[in-house]
C-alpha cells in the first residue's frame, strides 16, 4: 500500500484529497483481488476506508483521465532522449446482460466472430528503444443509430453483391471517379482521440508516426506544423 501511495503522489495535484484517498483504495483492491473485478470484489480486498459506498462515489466522479495519464507518464516514465510513436487499437470485452452502457455487437479478434460486448479504443505511447507501451487515452466506442443503420446496409449490400455474377455487366459505361469521401464515423472518432492526445502532450514529445491495426486513411492535422497522421 505504501508503494502505491508513493506512485500516486505524482498525480495528487490533479485530484481532490477525498478522490485521491478513494483512488488509492480502489487501485490497491484491483492489484490484490483475484478473479473477475467487480465493485463487490473490490470491497472484499480493500483495506479500511474502502466501503462499498466509497467505491460507488469514486466511480461516479468525473476525473481528468487524459491529464492524469500524461502527468504520471511524464513524472515517472518519460525519457526525452528516446524516440516514441503513438499506437492505437480497439479492444473488445464480452459482456452479458442488456443494461450496460454501450453494449452492442462487436467483432472479437480472439473469438473471430461478432459477440455481445463492449468496445474501447486505446491510444498509447510506445518507447521504441524499450519496446514498451504506455496507455495514454481510452475511449469507449458507442455507435449511434445512424452508424448501426449504415453498417446493416453495408452487410445487406455485400450479400446482394455476392449473388451477382462476377465481371463487368454487359453494356455498362465508364464513370468518373467520385471526389474523396468524408471520413466515416469510426475515423472521425479516431481523429478526435488523436487530436485530444496531441493537445495533452503538447511539444514535450515529437511524434512522427501513428501505428494502427489497419491502414485506412490519412488524417491531416494543420494546427500541428503540417503533421500527417497515418492510420
Amino acid at each position: 500500500m505504501t508503494e502505491i501511495l508513493a506512485l500516486l503522489q505524482n498525480i495528487a495535484p490533479l485530484l481532490e484529497k477525498t478522490t485521491f484517498r478513494q483512488m488509492s483504495r480502489v487501485v490497491y483492491g484491483m492489484l490484490v483481488a483475484s478473479g473477475q473485478i467487480t465493485m463487490l470484489g473490490l470491497l472484499r480486498w480493500t483495506e479500511k476506508g474502502g466501503s462499498y459506498r466509497t467505491i460507488q462515489r469514486f466511480y461516479r466522479s468525473v476525473l481528468p483521465w487524459n491529464a492524469i495519464h500524461w502527468l504520471l507518464f511524464r513524472k515517472r516514465f518519460l525519457k526525452p532522449e528516446d524516440e516514441y510513436i503513438t499506437a492505437g487499437d480497439e479492444v473488445v470485452v464480452s459482456k452479458a446482460g442488456k443494461e450496460t452502457y454501450g453494449l452492442d455487437q462487436f467483432f472479437s479478434g480472439i473469438q473471430q466472430r461478432i459477440i455481445p460486448s463492449l468496445s474501447f479504443f486505446a491510444l498509447s505511447l510506445v518507447n521504441l528503444r524499450e519496446d514498451r507501451s504506455y496507455p495514454m487515452q481510452i475511449v469507449q466506442v458507442v455507435r449511434s443509430t445512424e452508424e448501426k443503420a449504415a453498417s446493416k446496409a453495408k452487410a445487406e449490400a455485400r450479400k446482394t453483391a455476392e449473388k451477382k455474377k462476377r465481371g463487368r455487366p454487359q453494356g455498362s459505361k465508364n464513370k468518373t471517379k467520385k471526389e474523396e469521401e468524408a471520413l466515416n464515423a469510426e475515423l472521425l472518432r479516431i481523429q478526435k482521440a488523436l487530436k485530444s492526445l496531441l493537445e495533452t502532450i503538447g511539444t514535450s514529445i515529437k511524434l512522427r508516426y501513428v501505428a494502427l491495426t489497419v491502414i485506412l486513411a490519412i488524417i491531416r492535422a494543420p494546427s500541428w506544423s503540417n503533421r500527417q497522421i497515418w492510420i
